[in-house]
């Protein structure tokens, strides 16, 4: 059999395998993606919480550390504070709106 051809059936079994595992993805994860996504939300409302909780007036005994993750959460806080409900910025010091 010439490899041009075993390349090609390689290709294919490839494609119907990738084809198959989002097809079985699908079918697993489908149900529950709102689910998913609302837990991952919360996640992320907590981790929100737990690095600006200083900021917030909330004792945090590991402000230090927390202070070091401010800027992976800066471009989702103006997004954050709105979702829980807040309409300007609950920090004096960041004026995002």
């Amino acid at each position: 059999m010439p490899s041009h051809v075993r390349a090609q059936r390689r290709e294919q079994a490839s494609r119907r395998w990738a084809a198959l595992r989002a097809g079985l993805h699908e079918f697993y994860v489908g149900p529950y993606r709102q689910t998913l996504l609302r837990e991952q939300r919360d996640e992320d409302d907590l981790f929100m919480i737990v690095v600006l909780g200083e900021a917030l007036g909330v004792p945090d005994p590991a402000a230090y550390y927390s202070a070091e993750l401010l800027p992976a959460v800066w471009q989702d806080f103006h997004a954050w504070h709105r979702r829980i409900g807040i309409p300007d910025s609950p920090l004096d010091h960041i004026a995002c709106c």
